[in-house]
């Protein structure tokens, strides 16, 4: 299963584009700050992560404040001219 969940903030986002079908896509980057026990030791965690989301979704989406914090769903994928993974948002509250 592919399925992420994560609380982060929008750090940065682009201006909404629209694919060749017409379909409104939003690129964006979240950026994750949290405290965590990993081996009986508590880590602190930072990632920043490329997001996209399309259709009405991203039409929400780009009206968000930067530095807004969100809770996303969606699932990860590797763009085809690219090497590292992209979270594909599905929903956010």
């Amino acid at each position: 299963m592919n399925q992420v969940v994560l609380t982060a903030c929008i750090a940065e986002a682009s201006a909404l584009r629209y694919t060749p079908a017409g379909l409104p896509a939003l690129d964006f980057r979240l950026e994750h700050e949290s405290e965590i026990e990993e081996a009986g030791q508590k880590r602190q965690v930072k990632v920043a992560v490329k997001a996209v989301a399309f259709g009405s979704l991203a039409e929400t989406l780009v009206r968000q404040p930067i530095g807004s914090p969100w809770r996303f769903s969606g699932f990860l994928a590797t763009p085809r001219n690219g090497k590292h993974p992209v979270l594909h948002v599905q929903s956010f509250s």
